[in-house]
């Protein structure tokens, strides 16, 4: 009898603990099941680009945070030039976008960039005049007859460097009434009628649309901008800059590219 009695209770000990156990896994599976997923960690991925590159990269940039969810991309659009400035100054970036690859190879040389900068477009001068064309501008040439009030983009800047490229190339010298520090800048002269011309880019005339009208000229092919990106020195999202600038250079941002006007690099 006392060995009965023993085989029955370590058969109940077993019993009692097989339910414990049974309850334990049951609670946890319940709080598993009512637990909320974790929000994704916020990040802020800081880029500067060049002037020209504004409505295509908000564009980029917005696919680029859908896929990366969390993350919110902020741009500071200006002159290349000027943005190759505040790197050396110390102002926080994590990846840079010149329009030429002469600001780009600066920001090199002042050790403002980490690795191998990267190609991702191309980019030509065109001539922006108020709807209408109100002076006539049809070649480049009249952008230097008397009277008429160009704009175009200061030395140094990659517009700039291109437009005095081009006075050398045909031999025109143009006398503008004002010199910007974008392009950005010169356009919103012609869009508010204070200049009767500008020069600007291809890209820049396509994304203004209907606020000007756009005058090609022949010897604009002749005078290339090669566009280049890069993950700057220092920056503390470094793998995240990285998947940008991928994103960039892949086909699909090559896509976006290239409907808004660039040309592959």
């Amino acid at each position: 009898m006392r060995r009965i009695a023993r085989v029955g209770g370590a058969a109940l000990a077993v019993l009692l603990l097989a339910g414990c156990a049974g309850h334990a896994a049951g609670q946890a599976g319940s709080s598993q099941a009512g637990a909320q997923p974790s929000r994704a960690t916020k990040r802020t991925l800081t880029v500067f680009a060049a002037a020209s590159l504004t409505a295509t990269f908000d564009r980029l940039g917005a696919r680029f945070e859908k896929a990366h969810p969390g993350v919110t991309v902020d741009f500071d659009y200006d002159g290349s030039s000027t943005l190759v400035q505040q790197l050396a100054q110390g102002a926080p970036a994590d990846v840079f976008a010149s329009a030429d690859e002469k600001n780009m190879q600066a920001a090199v040389a002042q050790k403002s960039i980490s690795g191998t900068p990267v190609d991702f477009a191309t980019n030509i001068l065109e001539i922006a005049t108020p709807p209408g064309n109100p002076a006539g501008i049809r070649s480049f040439a009249d952008l230097a007859k008397p009277g008429v009030k160009v704009v175009v983009c200061a030395d140094g800047v990659p517009c700039g460097n291109a437009t005095e490229q081009v006075e050398k190339n045909t031999g025109v010298t143009l006398s503008p009434v004002s010199e910007e520090q974008s392009v950005t800048a010169v356009l919103a002269k012609v869009e508010s009628g204070d200049a009767d011309a500008g020069l600007v880019y291809v890209t820049d005339v396509t994304a203004a649309g209907s606020k000007v009208d756009g005058v090609r000229f022949p010897e604009a092919s002749d005078v290339v901008n090669t566009y280049p990106i890069a993950v700057t020195e220092g920056t503390k999202q470094e793998a995240l800059a990285k998947q940008f600038v991928d994103f960039v250079t892949s086909a699909a941002g090559q896509k976006v590219l290239r409907a808004a006007g660039f040309g592959a690099p």
